[in-house]
């Protein structure tokens, strides 16, 4: 998962750049990290596990750090939670004979090294450790495990499914939902007379489409450069990324690690490449057409035009950075990569 601000790099759609948030129901984003640790100690803090079992008395004293990144993202209504973190728990136990009498009392810890949005489905790796190892203190941290185990995985569950229903922004979230739907009919009217509909205007700005135009020159042979494009080795090399790319037209390709699939249309070596283009965050549906032409004026020299037509002005969450950000990858993810990583720059 990508750190709380940050995002990968590679085609990711960023934050509007007039910073715009339109009442705050287009794109709200919260940081949950407070909240987070509060929650946490309240599901774990004085926890009795074994209470006199096998002469055994165990519990959990309370949180003693959270650390990481926790959020909730609220697009358009729908939450996007994202957390990564680290617990640590203190625990102790007392090991008594059969009158009573306590043979020995220990101190250890929990830790619970990663609690992710992306294994949310899964149980967490959980970590006992105990101060004294001897053989009383080693029966206290087993028992601590086996029977502690289930009961911090139900406590890190029940933490998931409030962040999955967007943690301390559900409140906010539903607020709006219900000053939304509690909206007097005749006010509405009034509104639909005297304002225009603003959601309606938004929707048709959705279905828009441009297209973008570079010309790069290039120190080599349109062969060769013709061939870093086509060749999936040389693309992992110069974005360091995955990728697969078939050489046959109608031949199916994948880069920067998935996040661009497509299709060859046309291939006409040293001369042209037209291929159909879709981004992993576009609306369902939507493909774009790339047409890359190689003219080479003289020998050693290459000058290269990409068109890329059809890209659609908002992706599937409503980021309106999609055409910028698509050309700014190009030159910088792409033309420049393979001009600083090939030796080809003039």
């Amino acid at each position: 998962m990508a750190k709380y601000g940050e995002g990968d790099k590679r085609w990711i759609v960023e934050d509007r750049p007039d910073g715009a948030n339109v009442h705050n129901w287009h794109w709200a984003e919260t940081d949950c990290l407070e909240w987070s640790r509060n929650l946490l100690s309240q599901l774990l803090n004085n926890l009795t596990i074994l209470d006199g079992e096998g002469n055994l008395f165990i519990k959990i004293n309370k949180v003693e750090k959270v650390e990481g990144e926790a959020y909730v993202n609220v697009r358009k209504g729908k939450i996007i939670p994202g957390y990564e973190l680290n617990v640590v728990l203190s625990w102790q136990g007392e090991a008594k004979d059969s009158e009573g009498s306590s043979l020995l009392k220990v101190d250890g810890s929990v830790e619970i090294p990663y609690i992710s949005d992306e294994n949310a489905d899964e149980d967490p790796e959980i970590r006992v450790t105990v101060k004294d190892e001897g053989p009383i203190g080693k029966t206290l941290k087993d028992a601590m495990f086996t029977k502690g185990k289930p009961v911090v995985e139900d406590k890190v569950r029940v933490y998931v499914q409030s962040m999955a229903k967007g943690g301390p922004a559900k409140e906010e979230l539903e607020t709006k939902k219900v000053e939304k739907k509690g909206q007097p009919v005749a006010g509405a009217s009034v509104r639909k007379v005297s304002e225009p509909p603003v959601v309606e205007k938004k929707e048709v700005r959705k279905e828009g489409f441009k297209t973008i135009s570079l010309t790069e020159k290039f120190s080599c042979r349109a062969k060769d450069l013709f061939e870093i494009l086509m060749d999936e080795n040389r693309w992992k090399g110069f974005t360091q990324s995955n990728a697969k790319i078939s050489k046959e037209v109608g031949g199916e390709f994948s880069i920067f690690d998935g996040s661009v699939t497509g299709r060859n249309l046309e291939l006409l070596e040293g001369k042209l490449i037209v291929q159909q283009w879709r981004f992993g965050n576009w609306p369902d549906g939507i493909v774009s057409k790339v047409r890359l032409t190689f003219d080479e004026p003289e020998p050693g020299i290459t000058v290269v035009k990409v068109v890329h037509t059809d890209i659609p002005e908002e992706d599937r969450y409503g980021n309106e950075t999609v055409v910028e950000n698509t050309e700014r990858g190009w030159r910088d993810l792409i033309l420049n990569k393979i001009r600083a990583v090939f030796g080809f720059g003039i």
